[in-house]
């Protein structure tokens, strides 16, 4: 072996090891908005709520990070999906057994649009049709008592809540 071929062999060798090394770290690294999911029975359906968790950070949320009067994934990430296996009612509303994906729209006022939506496969809202619309009602939100650093989702017998920052949702299913 020549000297040249040596030194393109160990140039090559460190370079897979220092990249190698680079992924390695990367997925220690614990990501900025990770999955989650929240699961419970609501009047007998099995309700499961797919999401991508953010947090606060220290940045101004609502009418800030997450513009008023604007469609809004629900989450980070890819849209969070909301799944039924039973035929429910969503604030009066009947929303068939399947699986939506699920927007907010906020509003200043406190008087919130949730929407279900037939199209689940979506990343954000950039692709979002109003026309594939499956329910829309109002939700009126409540203040929390304390900051909500990570967005999380609660499913309670009565319904189910998204809670970030000092905002609760709650979407009440029968």
């Amino acid at each position: 072996m020549t000297m040249k071929m040596i030194k393109s062999i160990t140039m090559l060798f460190t370079a897979v090891t220092i990249s190698v090394s680079a992924m390695a770290q990367d997925a220690a690294q614990p990501k900025p908005s990770p999955a989650a999911t929240a699961t419970g029975k609501i009047k007998g359906a099995t309700i499961t709520i797919n999401y991508s968790s953010p947090a606060v950070k220290g940045r101004k949320i609502w009418g800030g990070l997450e513009a008023y009067d604007k469609v809004w994934r629900a989450g980070a990430n890819e849209a969070t999906t909301f799944e039924t296996d039973k035929d429910i009612v969503v604030e009066g509303k009947p929303l068939a057994a399947g699986k939506y994906s699920f927007f907010l729209i906020p509003k200043e006022s406190g008087v919130w649009t949730a929407i279900f939506n037939k199209e689940p496969k979506q990343w954000g809202a950039y692709k979002y049709e109003e026309a594939k619309d499956v329910l829309r009602v109002e939700v009126k939100t409540k203040a929390l008592k304390a900051t909500q650093e990570r967005l999380v989702y609660k499913i309670t017998k009565s319904g189910f809540s998204l809670d970030w920052d000092k905002v609760s949702v709650p979407v009440a299913i029968k």
